[in-house]
């Protein structure tokens, strides 16, 4: 008998302007670069700038609400279904894994990437907001203790992400060991608090088309034409962490789930060409189904690991989410030492189990923003970046299409679905 998991939530779904995004990207670069030379572009920047910083911190006030209310809900429906089986329990093992090695790839291999293929110098002028100090970077000591949050509501007006996200973890955690009415009502609660925070969010973001182009306006003044080098560099960097964790999957299909590469290329043809042009993991999922089948897996076991893998699976999440972060780090000069490196996969691993399936732009706010923060690396470049989102997110999609079903043969391999 196939197993269930024991929690299921759904949050609202919101349509936003992504196209329009983008364009006011394109149009606000060109504009930029166009009378960046000229006296009349101050005028104009004593207008758009704070238009584009207003629309910037309406962004990132609802940054920890959400992460809050989306972590509880995840985490409890992964503890959920940790409980339903034997086999949930070897998807949610594979899934801790995947995600660690994840992040522990690209903090590897980015800044190696990033050695090779450095950041174009017109690329300075998304730095127009950053502010400016000497960075201190912490102790082992200091890193240690900060882990522990001594008063939440401190750490939540200085955005120390690494302990919020680890306090609001164990409580996840802690409210699925309550009695039913009490657990009902507290996820209830945060169900409730996600809901309203993604319509917020919804509503900044469907004024994001001005809000970037406010933004990009600035950028392209400072920059010039450069800025779409540095966009172009950004995504194909960004991308190839997302490229890395896709030939993993072959390696997960092949080694644990004993599947022949060919075999398993030849099978995910259908599902990957569905991920491309929807870009959505939960429209893939009929394609997924029909992959496993053409691999020889149990239908017991593909029906209950896959529909799982796509509420709370998303094996690229650390891996591109973190290459953003590191990313700005080397845009903003900030150094990353181990310690800083190893907040960000940490967080980079919690906010990927709650991180329910979202539309890109929002998961990208709410899931390179607590990292950024705790790497202390600045976040106010990532809302130009939200709207090249949907050129990484085809990568996103693919990758953790593949590792669906990677995974799927691979808890299939082990026995079936209880």
């Amino acid at each position: 008998m196939t197993s269930q998991p024991a929690e299921r939530f759904e949050l609202v779904t919101i349509r936003l302007p992504v196209v329009w995004t983008f364009l006011g990207l394109v149009a606000g670069l060109a504009l930029g670069a166009l009378l960046g030379q000229t006296a009349f572009i101050d005028r104009i920047l004593v207008v758009s700038e704070p238009i584009g910083t207003l629309w910037l911190r309406a962004l990132q006030m609802t940054i920890i609400p959400l992460v809050a209310s989306l972590l509880v809900l995840g985490i409890a429906q992964m503890v959920g279904a940790a409980r339903a089986g034997a086999a949930a329990r070897r998807f949610v093992t594979l899934v801790f894994i995947i995600l660690i090695a994840s992040g522990l790839t690209t903090a590897v291999l980015m800044p190696l990437l990033l050695e090779v293929f450095p950041i174009p110098t017109s690329a300075v002028g998304f730095l127009s907001e950053v502010p400016e100090g000497e960075q201190q970077l912490p102790g082992l000591g200091d890193f240690v203790t900060s882990l522990v949050a001594s008063n939440v509501i401190a750490a939540a007006a200085d955005t120390a992400m690494l302990p919020l996200t680890i306090f609001f973890a164990v409580l996840a955690i802690a409210i699925t060991r309550l009695p039913e009415g009490q657990r009902a009502s507290l996820l209830g609660l945060f169900h409730a608090l996600g809901n309203a925070m993604l319509i917020i969010i919804g509503w900044v973001l469907w004024v994001a088309p001005i809000g970037v182009f406010a933004l990009a306006l600035g950028v392209a003044a400072r920059s010039g034409g450069g800025a779409f080098a540095a966009l172009a560099h950004y995504i194909l960097v960004v991308s190839a962490m997302g490229l890395v964790v896709l030939f993993g999957a072959y390696l997960v299909a092949f080694f644990v789930g004993r599947k022949s590469p060919l075999a398993f290329a030849q099978a995910m043809i259908p599902a990957q060409a569905v991920a491309l042009s929807t870009q959505s993991s939960l429209a893939s999922l009929p394609a997924m189904l029909d992959s496993s089948n053409r691999l020889g897996l149990r239908q017991s076991t593909s029906e209950f690991v896959l529909p799982l893998a796509v509420a709370v699976f998303r094996a690229t999440s650390p891996a591109m989410n973190m290459a953003v972060a590191v990313y700005v780090a080397h845009l903003a000069g900030v150094t990353l030492n181990p310690m800083l490196l190893a907040a960000g996969i940490a967080v980079a691993f919690i906010i990927s189990i709650g991180s329910v399936s979202l539309p890109g732009s929002i998961s990208f706010v709410i899931s390179v923003g607590p990292i950024a923060l705790a790497m202390g690396v600045p976040i106010e470049p990532l809302a130009l970046l939200v709207a090249v989102e949907m050129l990484p997110d085809i990568m996103r999609t693919l990758g953790n299409v593949t590792m669906n079903v990677a995974v799927a043969s691979a808890v299939d391999r082990v026995g079936p679905a209880d």
